[in-house]
């Protein structure tokens, strides 16, 4: 009865503070909401019993993702008018190529998710051996989920040299 309760009170919380995100005025207050939100969705994992989880949430998304959030916030100076931000040398053809190939990329990993493997066992198999928790999401993430999981590097890659050709520009 105690776990349901938390459960759901933390569950009306992420949603909270994720409506609080997209509604805040400021873009700060928004990244804070952010942290807060994935901190509870860190204790959620907690209730859940996936601490190990939990900790790559608060290291992974509450410490790396929303610094990299807080850099481009600070660096992009949100005050100029939408006039202001036009570039004479923006490659349209180029984005629109670069957008198709994120594109492609995530029909690959959709059509690689629902095509029938052929491997045999799973997740299921690895937990009748009694292999243990970090070892199960450690062999899903480099065995079974490899492809999904270099698109998410490959785009944070991207975000990454995006957030420094827009510091570059400023400085």
């Amino acid at each position: 009865m105690g776990e349901a309760i938390a459960f759901y009170s933390l569950a009306a919380l992420i949603l909270g503070l994720g409506l609080a995100v997209i509604t805040a005025r400021s873009t700060v207050y928004s990244v804070l909401f952010l942290v807060a939100n994935f901190l509870c969705v860190a204790m959620l994992y907690v209730l859940l019993r996936a601490e190990f989880l939990a900790v790559i949430q608060v290291l992974v998304y509450a410490g790396g993702i929303v610094v990299l959030y807080l850099f481009v916030v600070m660096l992009v100076n949100l005050k100029r008018g939408p006039e202001d931000h036009a570039d004479p040398r923006r490659r349209d053809r180029l984005g629109l190529a670069m957008a198709g190939l994120v594109f492609g990329q995530l029909l690959a990993v959709a059509i690689y998710a629902f095509w029938p493997s052929q491997a045999t066992g799973g997740a299921s198999a690895t937990a009748a051996r009694g292999i243990g928790n970090v070892e199960q999401v450690g062999h899903a993430l480099y065995v079974e989920y490899l492809v999904p999981f270099e698109v998410a590097s490959v785009l944070l890659l991207v975000a990454m040299i995006g957030a420094i050709l827009l510091a570059k520009r400023e400085l």
